[in-house]
């Protein structure tokens, strides 16, 4: 009997340690608020609904803090589209077209 009660504890441990794996960070909630303000700025022509569905379903599970804060890395971040200085665009272009596709799909 005391076999399978630490069985089921195991088990139990393991599936907690998976699901917790599979979790997105506080900090890929704000990176992908962040891209989210570099294709709202208009910088390169990019798909957002896959972008606002991500941020959407993980912002129900943030704190009022993280929600804030991905709120003023979307307007840091669409400001910043805002510049006339071709490398930094050229910089801006390459993060939208770069990592911030992770957050597409």
């Amino acid at each position: 009997m005391k076999l399978i009660a630490i069985a089921f504890t195991s088990a139990g441990l393991l599936a907690a340690a998976g699901s917790a794996s599979a979790a997105v960070s506080d900090v890929d909630y704000l990176k992908a608020s962040r891209c989210r303000g570099l294709a709202e700025g208009g910088l390169a022509q990019v798909d957002t609904a896959a972008m606002d569905a991500f941020i959407k379903a993980e912002g129900r599970t943030r704190s009022a803090f993280v929600t804030d804060r991905g709120k003023t890395e979307f307007d840091k971040a669409k400001r910043e589209t805002k510049t006339d200085n071709t490398d930094r665009k050229a910089r801006l272009v390459a993060e939208l077209t770069g990592p911030c596709q992770a957050y597409k799909g």
